[in-house]
């Protein structure tokens, strides 16, 4: 069973988008530790098949050892989001029946010392790295001295994080930022527009992103799981980012739309049809589960079904 550390989230209502039944071919996207990935083998049976994905080598170990009872109905693959084509081709499928992605990052990764994705560690100086796969890339504070501060302004606004350039500025007179509490410090008096979030918080997460090219990621994917789904094929996908959930939010209508014509052009001529239905619009969690898992309060579903 998953440890209380962790706790997946929205389980029930991914579910039923999936749907998922004996002997079908799901993907795990981002299986993390593997909650998802577990109840959905429950219901696959010993003829499905699932393959999970995740860049991060170190929350691939914890899902081998919680999906281990499996056996062969699952593989876990080292890859990022925007290769979903190429696993799923190397694992020798066309098309599968349901692919699910859990965005941003699980409580684990947040709470791994040494990985520096929280600013609530900076007591213990912790270098500011924030690569999900810290085997390659490029860290957050390598990032930081690289943009000049025009790029860093424009990289804080894609993150959300209001009056950028006033952040960016900050951040800039800092430099060199190296550890969580060096950009903590940095932004210790910048005065913001009061939002619910701590205003570290937003810049943590903006760079975040940035590090890991999570926006560009998720449009490569998104494009790759409609084209890999059968007629009749799910997909599920759960954001915390606005960032995140809007690129969501304008695929899925696009694709269900299909014609991209002009709105006053006669007839169409692009030739463009719908490739999906939306049956999930940025659902949120209940408050039940909220209560048991704050981390999840920005979560919002959207889901999917191929034609």
């Amino acid at each position: 069973m998953m440890t209380a550390a962790h706790l997946p989230v929205m389980v029930e209502p991914v579910l039923r988008i999936l749907n998922p039944r004996p002997g079908e071919r799901i993907i795990d996207a981002t299986v993390g530790l593997g909650g998802h990935a577990e109840r959905i083998l429950r219901a696959l049976g010993p003829d499905g098949q699932l393959i999970g994905i995740d860049r991060d080598p170190r929350m691939l170990r914890r899902a081998e050892e919680q999906l281990r009872p499996f056996g062969g109905a699952v593989s876990l693959v080292h890859a990022r989001l925007a290769y979903l084509r190429d696993v799923v081709k190397g694992a020798g499928l066309e098309r599968v029946d349901g692919i699910l992605m859990d965005l941003g990052l699980c409580s684990a990764q947040i709470d791994d010392l040494g990985r520096g994705f929280s600013f609530r560690q900076s007591e213990r100086l912790v270098p500011l790295d924030m690569r999900m796969d810290q085997e390659q890339g490029e860290t957050a504070s390598e990032l930081l001295a690289r943009l000049d501060e025009p790029e860093l302004a424009q990289l804080l606004r894609a993150g959300g994080v209001p009056a950028p350039r006033r952040v960016a500025r900050a951040l800039h007179a800092r430099l060199p930022l190296r550890t969580t509490q060096d950009l903590r410090d940095a932004l210790r008096n910048v005065r913001l527009p009061r939002r619910r979030h701590h205003p570290a918080t937003l810049v943590f997460q903006a760079l975040r992103i940035a590090v890991n090219n999570e926006l560009q990621e998720l449009e490569q994917a998104l494009e790759s799981a409609v084209e890999l789904l059968a007629p009749g094929g799910r997909l599920a996908v759960l954001s915390y980012h606005s960032g995140e959930d809007r690129r969501v939010k304008e695929f899925l209508a696009r694709e269900e739309r299909g014609c991209i014509c002009p709105p006053d052009l006669p007839r169409c001529g692009c030739g463009r049809t719908p490739r999906l239905k939306i049956v999930a619009r940025g659902k949120p969690p209940n408050p039940d589960e909220v209560l048991r898992n704050p981390r999840a309060r920005s979560a919002r579903l959207r889901g999917a079904v191929r034609w």
